[in-house]
């Protein structure tokens, strides 16, 4: 009885989709065209909650030689919705593969170069 009690109380929460927006630096053999000072990323990543989901993301980003400095959470597919959001169906179709495959899948990478994109800190 004991043992079926712990089982409920350590049971998993479903995964779900968050669509996160990663700010990446400069670093060698990142893969970033010549002359970008970084990039913005539009990634869907899976995980029980957006912690979860953003640690994976930095953990895999890190993995491929980039330099993640910023990540910023928009949530859910649901709760996106919920804030009026318009979600095209190409959007949705790579949100369900980020769950069925359990994974982080960058849909969209945009490289900035000198005079635009993200200012750190300490350049504010």
């Amino acid at each position: 009885m004991a043992e079926t009690t712990e089982k409920k109380k350590k049971a998993k929460k479903p995964q779900q989709v968050y669509t996160l927006l990663v700010e990446i630096g400069r670093k060698e053999g990142d893969g970033l065209p010549k002359g970008a000072t970084g990039a913005s990323l539009m990634i869907y990543a899976s995980g029980v909650d957006e912690e979860e989901a953003v640690r994976e993301t930095v953990a895999i980003l890190k993995q491929a030689d980039t330099a993640p400095l910023d990540v910023t959470g928009y949530g859910t597919l649901e709760e996106r919705e919920e804030l009026g959001h318009e979600i095209p169906e190409e959007e949705r179709d790579l949100m369900a593969r980020a769950l069925a495959e359990n994974s982080v899948i960058v849909a969209q990478m945009e490289p900035h170069f000198e005079g635009q994109g993200y200012k750190s800190e300490s350049e504010h």
